[in-house]
């Protein structure tokens, strides 16, 4: 599975592995599919393909605490079973086609002794598994069609059905990574709860496309019942918390109501929290985050996590987090030094963050923000970085903060090359946001001729940056001269 084209997704914050296993246990399908494996002994009888006999069904359901009499308790008990089977915590001896037995077997399988005394990564391999079979289920069609869509042969007709595997899965797919990207983008083991009709139409609607069509409004009205659907399936496994569509709403509302309620409706901005839930709420849950992750990496997607960088070295860790919102970097290295000796890590911190590549400046933004909680004990390192053309004017800063005394002033060309490497570093991390102009036009008032010294600096990034401050500054006149300097800075690198 893969979401749209990313360099790198957001990073997630998961609950440790122990937490995880025990949210695996005791989600209901997975708990029910344990219970039947303790259940299965020698008058357990299966049919081919692994299926618990129609006859056994009451019985499962009843040793799942299930009302027997009731058509939902034998259907839960086949799902549990089908996912135990899966799963390897029952192991099945099916009977032979041309044999003379009418049904095989079924036992406790190894992996069962797991559950109680495996460690967690082994118990969360094993929901792994089930939801692997829960997905599977959920990409299926209405069984009631597909026996409708059986031809003479007995095979499934995919024509009639309006069918595709194929198209299911990777549907199904594109919504869970879409999910996990509006999770991640909180940068919390789970965000808040996104509208159904969001979701359905992230996977609809072209987001180069005005205002949608009445065709485009069905087609996520459709999705949206889909998924409503799908996701009452998901939730037992422990993938999401779901609040299904009101089926009073459904009565009540038209396709173009269904689709567009809470996003785009004409009254959306009068909706209060209890409309919008009408129309159907998911999230993932910390366990459905993890198991969506471990998906998409085995799809090779890259999608890291918070704290996985901690046994890495400073370089990878400062690489890293120029990729990461501010939130989520910061996290990390509070991670990475955890641990760790802090003047030995500061040290390790100040010379990862040395470079004139287009990097630099970020890197050494971050390097800053991950020094900005240290204590005195970092001193040492940073004073020894005072005279580095790169990092002196990181190290004054940080020092200055301090109220530390002894500080020698910078020289005007540090100042610039400061100035320089702060706005590019800025640029990098968040772009050309509302807070840059004033930031420049802060900077030229307080510094008479700032351009006739700002295009000498040796710093790389000198000619985007006054390049950017051409775009950005609120003075028509400052910003004419902010291009001057630029021609000027990139002739000078010619």
């Amino acid at each position: 599975m893969s979401p749209e084209p990313h360099a790198t997704l957001p990073p997630v914050r998961l609950p440790s592995d122990a937490e995880l296993a025990r949210d695996a246990l005791v989600a209901p399908l997975f708990a029910r599919a344990v219970r039947l494996a303790r259940w299965a002994g020698p008058g357990t009888r299966v049919d081919i393909g692994g299926e618990l006999v129609a006859a056994q069904l009451p019985e499962a359901a009843a040793a799942l605490g299930l009302d027997p009499a009731d058509e939902d308790g034998p259907a839960l008990a086949s799902q549990a079973w089908r996912v135990a089977v899966d799963t390897g915590l029952v192991d099945v001896t099916e009977p032979e086609e041309d044999g003379g037995e009418e049904s095989g077997t079924a036992a406790p399988g190894e992996d069962l002794a797991l559950v109680a005394g495996g460690a967690p990564g082994e118990v969360l391999d094993l929901w792994l598994a089930a939801l692997d079979t829960v997905l599977a289920d959920a990409a299926v069609p209405d069984l009631e069609g597909l026996v409708d869509a059986l031809d003479a042969g007995g095979e499934v007709d995919f024509d009639q059905l309006d069918w595709n595997p194929q198209r299911e899965a990777d549907f199904l797919d594109g919504v869970l990574a879409n999910l996990y990207l509006l999770t991640a983008a909180g940068h919390e083991a789970s965000g808040g709860p996104v509208p159904l009709p969001v979701l359905a139409a992230s996977m609809v609607i072209p987001e180069d496309m005005g205002e949608p069509t009445d065709a485009v409004l069905e087609q996520v009205s459709d999705a949206m019942m889909r998924l409503d659907d799908q996701f009452r399936q998901l939730e037992p496994i422990g993938l999401v918390e779901f609040r299904p569509v009101d089926e009073a709403l459904m009565r009540e509302a038209d396709d173009e109501e269904l689709a567009t309620g809470p996003v785009a409706g004409p009254a959306a901005g009068d909706l209060d929290d209890e409309d919008v839930s009408r129309y159907g709420m998911v999230r993932l849950t910390p366990l459905g985050l993890y198991g969506i992750r471990a998906r998409m990496m085995e799809a090779g997607v890259r999608a890291p996590a918070v704290g996985e960088l901690a046994d890495k070295g400073a370089d990878a860790l400062l690489d890293a987090v120029c990729d990461y919102p501010e939130g989520a970097a910061q996290a990390e290295m509070e991670q990475w030094l955890k641990g760790r000796e802090p003047s030995v890590a500061a040290a390790e911190l100040l010379a990862a963050a040395r470079g004139s590549d287009e990097g630099g400046p970020l890197r050494r933004l971050r390097c800053q923000q991950a020094l900005a909680p240290a204590g005195p004990e970092v001193e040492p390192a940073v004073r020894a970085v005072l005279d580095d053309p790169e990092l002196g004017g990181l190290a004054r800063v940080w020092l200055a903060e301090r109220g530390v005394a002894d500080v020698p002033a910078p020289d005007g060309a540090m100042v610039f090359w400061l100035t320089i490497d702060t706005i590019a570093a800025q640029l990098a991390a968040d772009g050309e946001t509302a807070e840059l102009p004033l930031l420049m036009e802060s900077l030229t008032a307080h510094h008479a001729g700032f351009f006739d010294q700002a295009w000498r600096s040796p710093h790389p990034a000198t000619a985007h940056v006054l390049e950017a401050m051409g775009r950005l500054h609120p003075d028509r006149k400052v910003a004419k001269e902010a291009r001057k300097a630029a021609f000027k800075a990139r002739s000078r690198r010619l």
